[in-house]
């Protein structure tokens, strides 16, 4: 048998029988006068074994020592069904994520702990909130969630659950509607009223657990104000974050 029929009667490609050869899992048969590959039955054979062993799972240089001495088999394939289980579990906690973001519609990039407090979010019932804003509202918030640690972060999704609560999410929308329209027509007074606003709707919110940012963290989130949001509006929140501080 040639390369092309060795290669159909196993089921296989000429490609994969060649790179059979070339990892050494399957010898090179003897060779013709002509130079042609010359296989035998007992090649077919063992190259069903490979195929078989590599349909399982197993990789391909674990092959030779299964077909050396059948006791190795039965520890690569316990090996091989702990990686599967693993591989099971992990698939079946990716499939329970994605359950939980197509629930509620949120982006695929969103962490599964946010996701139903992100997509709620301009949900308020009250005006529609800008595009703009709820991409820069989010990005905040997932970059906020990627820095803290642990406490941090069960901190910032009890304040965000508590802001998108129904009975108080249509007056957190409202409040980020006159956010989002602040410009460089906007005078002191109307950013005054929206700080007090502002100021009042937080002091609404339990802030347990919530801890002065680090310095890096703070550094990366004033460099994201800095080129998401306008002069009237990053001075509303400078303005709040003395309020804060005082």
């Amino acid at each position: 048998m040639n390369s092309g029929e060795i290669a159909r009667l196993a089921g296989v490609s000429v490609r994969t029988l060649r790179h059979y050869h070339q990892v050494g899992v399957l010898p090179e048969p003897a060779r013709r006068a002509n130079g042609y590959r010359e296989y035998t039955v007992r090649d077919l054979v063992l190259l069903l074994r490979i195929r078989r062993l590599a349909e399982v799972g197993i990789p391909l240089d674990e092959i030779p020592p299964i077909l050396g001495a059948s006791n190795r088999a039965h520890a690569v394939l316990d090996e091989l069904d702990r990686a599967l289980a693993d591989q099971i579990e992990r698939l079946t906690a990716r499939r329970e994520v994605i359950a939980q973001l197509r629930a509620v519609g949120a982006a695929a990039d969103t962490p599964s702990e946010l996701a139903g407090l992100l997509a709620g979010i301009g949900n308020g019932g009250g005006p529609d909130l800008p595009p703009e804003l709820l991409k820069h509202d989010r990005e905040v918030v997932l970059l906020l969630h990627h820095l803290l640690d642990d406490k941090g972060r069960a901190a910032l999704i009890g304040l965000l659950s508590q802001a998108t609560e129904p009975d108080r999410l249509a007056a957190t929308t409202a409040l980020a509607a006159r956010f989002a329209a602040l410009g460089p027509d906007t005078g002191d007074e109307e950013i005054d009223r929206l700080v007090a606003d502002y100021h009042l709707a937080l002091g609404q919110l339990s802030v347990d657990g919530w801890t002065e940012l680090d310095s890096r963290t703070h550094a990366l989130l004033m460099s994201y104000l800095e080129t998401a949001f306008n002069d009237a509006q990053r001075e509303l929140l400078a303005r709040l974050a003395s309020i804060d501080q005082s």
